[in-house]
């Protein structure tokens, strides 16, 4: 008995020592979220220990948690859904059921999971679009972009922006009963910096005769010149997006190749030719003083050759690599940040930008907020933090749309 109480009692200390996480006491439901990041980082030592011994690629195994929440086109009294195609993309249509008089709302929305994971079809993006398309009266539809590391930039671009290009034909819109003044392009995390990319690049084609009106970019990725922001330094050992886990998904974005994600990782990969863009994230300038802290501003580059991988510094990667010209003609936005986020730096100098030229931007920022949190809405790990946010990105769709 007494070496079972023993056993017993050292593997309750070592399981509470795995749980454990110091957190900033700001934070809401703490002990929630170190369960949900001791499941989260059990996956991710599973994934390199397969990736290790040559089982399976890191990111395959990471896939299981898309998979896990995948649920069907399941229509219901208030919308209707059906998965289709545009483009050749596959989508999933968000369609509400009460048809009111005059024409509707339309929000084209990309998930997020860093370009490696994440799904269209995934519970948490199922109940955001049916929630934002009943109180919006409004169409969504969900992008299911190619992934990688089976497909790298620009494969995940094209994907959203031929969806887009697809949709903004009045054709298309008339079918859907949607006005052509009242779409918007939105999306999370690497979602987000495809739907701000998108945003860009769309206003160039000569062949797309539709405006987006409004963009909605929640905690987006944005920037890939300086992975030592404040907000880098900050939260890297945050969850649920550790600083290895961003630098990871943004390394396999462009390529397999490992150097490129150990010269990432050190903050090394910015090559000469592109230490010129370095003013445009240049975080001591664009960031307020509450985020700079004590940190000091190191400019990237550091005469070092730095990365030869194609789309690096592309700003339909990067979107805050664009320059102020192209800025100048974007539609106004909704940037969501959230202070334990390592993104957080990459949304707020982006509305700083945009301010600066000339663009409507309604930046809102959360103190007691985490990265990844729109994704815990549904049981068992429902935050009452996710739910605030989905309200308030809702709130600003229906003032603003």
């Amino acid at each position: 008995m007494g070496i079972k109480l023993f056993s017993f009692a050292v593997a309750s200390v070592l399981l509470g020592y795995y749980v454990y996480l110091p957190l900033p006491e700001t934070l809401n439901e703490r002990w929630k979220l170190m369960v949900v990041d001791t499941c989260f980082r059990s996956l991710e030592n599973l994934a390199e220990l397969t990736e290790f011994i040559g089982l399976k690629h890191y990111m395959e195994v990471m896939m299981l948690l898309t998979v896990a929440e995948m649920v069907g086109p399941s229509s219901d009294e208030n919308v209707t859904v059906v998965d289709t195609t545009f483009n050749g993309v596959a989508v999933r249509v968000f369609e509400p059921t009460n048809r009111n008089p005059g024409l509707r709302r339309a929000v084209i929305y990309m998930h997020g999971g860093g370009w490696c994971l994440g799904s269209a079809k995934m519970q948490p993006y199922d109940v955001l679009s049916r929630k934002t398309a009943t109180e919006l009266n409004a169409v969504i539809v969900s992008v299911e972009y190619r992934l990688a590391p089976q497909h790298h930039f620009p494969d995940q671009f094209n994907d959203v922006y031929a969806v887009v290009k697809y949709f903004l034909q009045r054709d298309v819109l008339v079918q859907y009963l949607v006005d052509p003044g009242r779409v918007a392009v939105a999306g999370d995390s690497a979602g987000g910096n495809l739907a701000a990319a998108v945003a860009q690049q769309i206003k160039e084609d000569p062949e797309v005769q539709v405006e987006i009106k409004i963009q909605a970019l929640v905690y987006p990725a944005l920037q890939t010149i300086d992975f030592n922001t404040p907000s880098y330094q900050q939260n890297k050992n945050m969850p649920i997006l550790p600083k290895t886990l961003m630098v990871r998904f943004w390394s396999e974005y462009f390529s397999r190749d490992k150097s490129l994600l150990r010269e990432m990782m050190a903050n090394t990969h910015t090559s000469l030719e592109a230490k010129d863009l370095s003013s445009l994230v240049n975080w001591s300038v664009l960031l307020p003083e509450k985020f700079r802290k004590e940190y000091k501003y190191t400019p990237p580059g550091g005469g070092k050759e730095g990365t030869r991988v194609p789309g690096v510094f592309d700003p339909r990667a990067a979107p805050l690599l664009a320059g102020d010209e192209k800025l100048r003609a974007l539609p106004q936005a909704y940037i969501m940040t959230c202070e334990f986020d390592v993104l957080r730096d990459d949304g707020t100098m982006y509305a700083m930008r945009l301010q600066r030229a000339g663009v409507q931007v309604t930046l809102e920022h959360f103190e007691d907020c985490f990265h990844g949190v729109l994704m815990l809405i549904t049981w068992p790990a429902n935050f009452a933090i996710g739910q605030k946010l989905m309200s308030r990105y809702i709130d600003w769709l229906q003032e603003n749309l």
